[in-house]
C-alpha cells in the first residue's frame, strides 16, 4: 500500500499521534488509547494495531465539545450533560473512523476496527490524556481532534504502533 499524502501514526506505548505531510513530520500530539491491552480482538476493549485508514468522518461544523452517539450529534455539549453522564468516557467534537486493512490482524471475522467502532475522537476527560484510558478508541484533545479532522482526507493511513517505549523518553 502506498502512503497517502497524510500519514499517521499512534504509538501506543507512547501515547503519541505524529502527523506525517508528505512524508516529513508536522507534529505530535499527545492521546489515549485503552486502558486494556493492545489487541485486535472483537470484545477485548484494547487498542487494535497495525495499518488502518480513515473511513469515514462525523462532526464537521459542530461546536467544540459536542457529545455523539452512534456518530449522530446529541446537540448538546459534555459540560451541558448531568454530571452522572459526564462520568464516563465521551465521544466529543470529531470523529474520524478507522477501517484496518490488515486481513486477519485488523480486518475480518472477529477482529474488524470497522465493526468495532474504533475512533479518533476528543474526549470529556482531557486532563486524562496521554494516559491509557479508553475503551479501545484514541482519544485527543477537542482542539487538537478538530485541527486533525481538518487536515486528513478521507483514506489517509494510520499506523497504530504496539512497540515498546521509547527509553530515553
Amino acid at each position: 500500500m502506498s502512503p497517502t499524502p497524510v500519514c499517521l501514526t499512534v504509538s501506543l506505548p507512547d501515547q503519541v499521534l505524529s502527523v506525517f505531510l508528505d512524508g516529513a513530520l508536522e507534529r505530535t500530539l499527545p492521546v489515549s488509547t485503552s486502558v486494556a491491552p493492545p489487541s485486535c480482538a472483537h470484545g477485548s476493549g484494547g487498542t487494535p494495531w497495525g495499518l488502518h485508514e480513515i473511513a469515514d468522518k462525523f462532526g464537521d461544523g459542530e461546536p467544540r465539545g459536542t457529545v455523539f452517539r452512534g456518530r449522530v450529534s446529541t446537540g448538546k455539549r459534555f459540560w451541558e450533560l448531568p454530571p452522572e453522564d459526564q462520568e464516563g468516557n465521551l465521544i466529543t467534537t470529531r470523529i474520524l473512523w478507522l477501517r484496518g486493512v490488515e486481513p486477519g490482524l485488523n480486518s475480518g471475522v472477529g477482529v474488524d476496527s470497522h465493526d468495532r467502532y474504533i475512533y479518533l475522537h476528543g474526549t470529556n476527560h482531557e486532563t486524562r490524556i496521554g494516559t491509557p484510558c479508553s475503551g479501545g478508541c484514541v482519544q485527543l484533545l477537542n482542539r487538537d481532534v478538530e485541527e486533525l479532522f481538518d487536515l486528513v482526507p478521507l483514506g489517509s493511513l494510520l499506523l497504530l504502533e504496539r512497540g515498546l517505549p521509547d527509553p530515553g523518553a
